[in-house]
This record gives C-alpha cells, sequence and structure tokens, in this order.
C-alpha cells in the first residue's frame, strides 16, 4: 500500500541515491480555469544530477535538450511532479510532488547550488548545464511498484556530454536560443541572451515562474 511522508528521511534518501534515471513531469495552464497545453514527461539520467537539499527541497541540473518544456511550465505555474521507480529486486515508485524554480548559470544562487553536484562524471560537465531545478516538496508518496519489470543498468550513455563538448560557447547559446526559448504550446521557456557572450552563452541570471521570457525565436520536441 502507499505511504505518504512528512519529509525525505534517511531511507527514501538512501533510495533515491540508488536509482539511476528519475522522471519529471509537469503540466501548462493555457486558460483561464486551467485548462489547455500538452502534458510533458522527460526523462533524466546521470546519478550526480540529483541532490536532496533539504527534508523538503530537492534539486537537479538541467541538461542540454531539444527541449525547453519543463522551464516553460515552471516558469508560468511552478507546479511539478519527480518520479523514481524502482527496476531492481525492491520494489517501489517514490514521487516528489511540488514547486520548483530554474536557476540560471551566472545567477545569484548558482555556485551555491553547483557545489551540491560533484564535478566528476557525465553530469558534471559545465557545458551541458543550462540551469538547476530547485523544487519545494509539497507531497512525498511511494506505492508498491509491483508490476515494473526488473532491468540491469547496463551503462549511462555519454552521448549527451561528446555533443556538447564539440560545440563553443557561442554556438551552445544559439542553439538554446533556437530550440528552448519557447515550449511546443509557445510558451517562454529558456531565456538566452540576444548577443551571448564567447566565453559564457548560456545565460547569467535567475528566471522565475512570473517572469516573462523577453523573446522566443524557435520550438523543439517535448523533450525539456
Amino acid at each position: 500500500m502507499g505511504k505518504l511522508y512528512p519529509e525525505l528521511d534517511e531511507r527514501l534518501r538512501k533510495f533515491i541515491g540508488r536509482q539511476s534515471v528519475f522522471f519529471v513531469a509537469t503540466a501548462p495552464c493555457l486558460s483561464a480555469d486551467g485548462e489547455g497545453g500538452h502534458v510533458n514527461v522527460s526523462p533524466k539520467g546521470y546519478r550526480d544530477t540529483f541532490a536532496v537539499l533539504g527534508p523538503l527541497q530537492v534539486a537537479y541540473v538541467d541538461l542540454t535538450g531539444s527541449g525547453a518544456e519543463t522551464i516553460a511550465h515552471l516558469r508560468q505555474n511552478g507546479k511539478i511532479t519527480i518520479m523514481f521507480c524502482s527496476f531492481d529486486r525492491e520494489p517501489k515508485v517514490l514521487r516528489l510532488q511540488g514547486t520548483g524554480r530554474i536557476v540560471i548559470p551566472g545567477g545569484p544562487e548558482w555556485e551555491e547550488l553547483a557545489g551540491q553536484f560533484p564535478a566528476t562524471g557525465y553530469g558534471g560537465n559545465q557545458a551541458s548545464r543550462r540551469a538547476i531545478i530547485v523544487v519545494d516538496l509539497d507531497r512525498i508518496a511511494d506505492s508498491c511498484g509491483y508490476s515494473v519489470p526488473l532491468m540491469e543498468l547496463a551503462a549511462e550513455r555519454d552521448l549527451l556530454v561528446r555533443n556538447d563538448q564539440k560545440k563553443s560557447a557561442a554556438q551552445l547559446a544559439s542553439y538554446r536560443a533556437e530550440k528552448n526559448a519557447v515550449s511546443i504550446d509557445g510558451l517562454p521557456a529558456l531565456d538566452v541572451p540576444d548577443s551571448p557572450d564567447a566565453t559564457d552563452g548560456l545565460g547569467a541570471r535567475d528566471v522565475s515562474a512570473a517572469e516573462p521570457a523577453r523573446h522566443g525565436t524557435g520550438t523543439g520536441p517535448a523533450s525539456g
């Protein structure tokens, strides 16, 4: 049977630390009564990109992607669900629900938050880090996961890192301006400077859910 938890205790933290993948779900509200738009679910890999900041706060590194649906939805309404699903002998599904916000490289909180994530491993590649998502939790619950199959991790893919390392900072900024500026529903997403510096084209400030984007020039698949 499922159980509600008042906070992330040590047992739940250890469970999170053992998982090699997690899933992020968000949705937009395009009308006054909360209807409309495309619900998005994104898989997130790399073990070293998720951190428990406190009993009711978590964060993860948002890496380069061909879309930025999560960022767009968080900017609009802030609601997010993170799901961990065990594929080993201990069946469990853990859902963390709450309100998320986006911290961009160069923003006031960036250095402190970035220090929560290891500099080693694929997730430590600085070029791939386009944002950090911080989530304040208001509901923590698990469920049985009895029908989830048993699977073993063969290896983490290095394709994202290798692809980003081939690009300069200006090229990455240009890619994000084209692919990540708006969601598939036309909502403002990642705010990329119009004239990115060649040494730092990743943006340089915090983005709140209430702040509108200054521009949006392209779309991509709902994979962000």
